[in-house]
């Protein structure tokens, strides 16, 4: 049997690298790739915190502009699509071998547990490769839907902690990770899934699993119900309570919560903040007073919003580490930054970490350069706000906070040579204006409310930006 199913397993992991080598990376072809998509909740949803804690740490968020979602556990040591493919939906981007019958699979991706054993687990290097990237703030998956820990939890044995790297001294990986970045000054958060599919109070193994959903009726039996929701309480209740500082609570699975699996947020929340005050909770896709920012994912809002939020976006197509990923550019990545600080969010660009437990190569190449591009560039994205008139074409406008100073930051599309002049309407500037990379003069010609500016000779073809004042 065993060979059996690594032969289905290795068959069917050849037939999703195809598949994800042959999509385009953008959103609407990313969701085919690897597809539940959380979208943004719409504007009438959102309720402003009123805990003065909560509303100066997302000041301090919204200041951060990058950060980084990692995704690691049991769908990594195949590299596939993480959780989703033991949910028995018929949708094409949950792929499985056809002739593989399901509670097979299940009981096969049950027991990676005993095979997952990532003995170069290295957060260090993690952390160093983020920080080079100049990212911020980290989001680290505590649990994912299929309910496998990567904390040394006390309510279950199905965790890390308890597979083949229990004898390793670094088992408890969440606390080691949440760690070494805040060694680096990063905002710390914690991703946590509400819905547990290992967990029998959820997917009671007395009836079929025919969806993500809670698979018995909880008004037939509300005492499983809640026996899940304390469950629940308790494990993010060891997180809160025993792993240090956090600043976010980056609660996923957005059906667990709605009317009909009520699984008691305010009860959660209040015990959340008690032990982390000021924390900032993210209940996506719920919409309302637990939802502190949104989280429009894969995907860029069409305009800018008036309250906080983030895009959370791979840097590859999918979530976690799959062989041979067609990482985006370095310049598709600050690209995506400039238009989503112009229209004032911030960027969770995800990240997965290899089953060996290192970053890789290849993303460690584009995280680099886009590191050294915000060296030479971040004051155009930290610590920015939003102005009215924020885009020309590829052209995006942040605002500092001085109130008088604008940088135009040009989206230089991948494979294009950067042009010799940049043209804009309305933000019409005054003195000089500078290449903020290297403080060069850049000038420049007003006709009306046209501003034409003559670029110096041999910049480098990279996203540009150009410091000025603006004229009121």
């Amino acid at each position: 049997m065993k060979l059996f199913q690594q032969r289905k397993a290795s068959k069917w992991m050849l037939g999703l690298a195809l598949v994800g080598l042959s999509c385009a990376v953008n959103a609407q072809e990313e969701q085919k790739v690897q597809g539940f998509v959380h979208e943004q909740s719409d504007e009438s949803g959102y309720v402003w915190p009123t805990d003065s804690l909560v509303l100066k740490k997302l000041d301090v968020w919204k200041d951060q502009k990058f950060g980084v979602l990692f995704h690691w556990g049991l769908y990594s040591v195949p590299g596939i699509v993480e959780s989703w493919s033991i949910c028995s939906e018929d949708v094409d981007w949950i792929p499985r071998d056809t002739t593989w019958a399901y509670e097979d699979y299940k009981k096969w991706y049950w027991g990676l547990k005993d095979s997952f054993n990532p003995v170069d687990f290295n957060p260090d290097q993690w952390a160093d490769v983020m920080e080079d990237a100049g990212m911020r703030y980290v989001v680290f998956t505590t649990k994912h839907h299929d309910g496998f820990c990567m904390y040394d939890t006390k309510e279950t044995d199905f965790s890390i902690a308890h597979g083949a790297f229990k004898d390793n001294p670094k088992k408890d990986v969440a606390r080691y990770v949440f760690d070494a970045f805040r060694k680096k000054d990063f905002m710390i958060g914690a991703y946590f899934s509400k819905p547990d599919w290992h967990c029998p109070y959820y997917w009671w193994p007395y009836y079929a699993t025919p969806n993500r959903n809670v698979n018995y009726k909880i008004a037939n039996h509300p005492e499983r119900w809640e026996k899940f929701c304390q469950f629940t309480y308790n494990q993010i209740g060891e997180l809160m309570k025993g792993y240090g500082n956090f600043d976010i609570l980056w609660l996923d699975g957005g059906w667990v919560g709605s009317d009909d699996q009520d699984i008691h947020m305010d009860k959660i929340v209040d015990m959340a903040r008690e032990a982390q005050p000021g924390l900032i909770v993210v209940d996506r896709a719920m919409r309302g007073k637990h939802e502190n920012y949104q989280t429009p994912e894969r995907g860029i809002p069409e305009k800018q919003l008036a309250y906080p939020w983030e895009s959370c976006i791979t840097l590859s197509n999918d979530w976690g580490w799959v062989p041979n990923a067609p990482y985006k550019s370095a310049t598709k990545v600050i690209n995506m930054l400039a238009e989503i600080t112009a229209k004032g969010g911030s960027l969770l660009l995800g990240v997965g970490p290899t089953p060996q437990g290192l970053i890789e190569q290849p993303a460690i190449d584009r995280l680099h350069q886009v590191g050294e591009w915000l060296r030479a560039n971040g004051k155009a994205i930290y610590n920015t706000t939003i102005t009215p008139y924020y885009q020309e074409g590829n052209i995006w406008f942040t605002a500092d906070k001085d109130g008088k100073t604008l940088y135009a930051i040009y989206a230089l599309p991948d494979g294009e040579k950067l042009p010799k002049e940049l043209t804009w309407n309305t933000n019409v500037p005054k003195g000089k204006m500078t290449v903020l990379a290297n403080g060069k003069r850049a000038s420049y010609q007003v006709d009306g409310n046209t501003v034409k500016v003559s670029l110096p000779n041999n910049l480098p073809n990279e996203p540009l930006v150009l410091k000025f004042t603006l004229k009121k």
